[in-house]
């Protein structure tokens, strides 16, 4: 699994003129599944994303987490982090798992984060056209990859 985390101030998704998802402070989540994926990898990487210490303490220091700021998330799906991209100039997706193995594991996703937050997670639509609104807070993006959990 991959993951872009970005520390956000407000974040939405809408597909079809219609808000699917918001939030106000807390973490945007662009998540890729690939074959390979297990719920191990699930299960660390929302372990991780929950209590990332990436939100400013009173002395603007990166040293509290979502749960401690009383932030939210906000969940979306992107096989687009899987492109392969070495050769010629359009993306290849063959790592990114389809939707049967993809689907499952997105959903689980959300209500691992929903178990550690206590609070519902945020989602677009899997496999749908969404628009992603946000504000970026710092910038602060972290990228993950269950593969180098080592």
């Amino acid at each position: 699994m991959r993951a872009v985390i970005q520390r956000v101030t407000e974040a939405s998704c809408t597909v079809d003129n219609q808000v699917t998802g918001e939030i106000q402070q807390g973490l945007l989540v662009l998540l890729g599944i690939e074959d390979a994926d297990t719920e191990e990898d699930l299960i660390w990487l929302a372990q991780k994303i929950v209590n990332m210490r990436i939100f400013s303490d009173e002395n603007g220091l990166m040293n509290k987490s979502l749960m401690e700021v009383d932030g939210k998330v906000l969940l979306i799906s992107q096989f687009t982090l899987f492109a392969a991209t070495k050769k010629g100039n359009r993306p290849g997706f063959t790592r990114a798992a389809k939707p049967d193995k993809a689907i499952p594991l997105y959903e689980r996703m959300a209500k691992e984060l929903e178990t550690h937050t206590g609070k519902k997670t945020e989602t677009g639509i899997f496999g749908a056209d969404m628009k992603i609104r946000l504000l970026n807070d710092g910038p602060v993006t972290i990228v993950m990859d269950t593969k180098n959990k080592e």
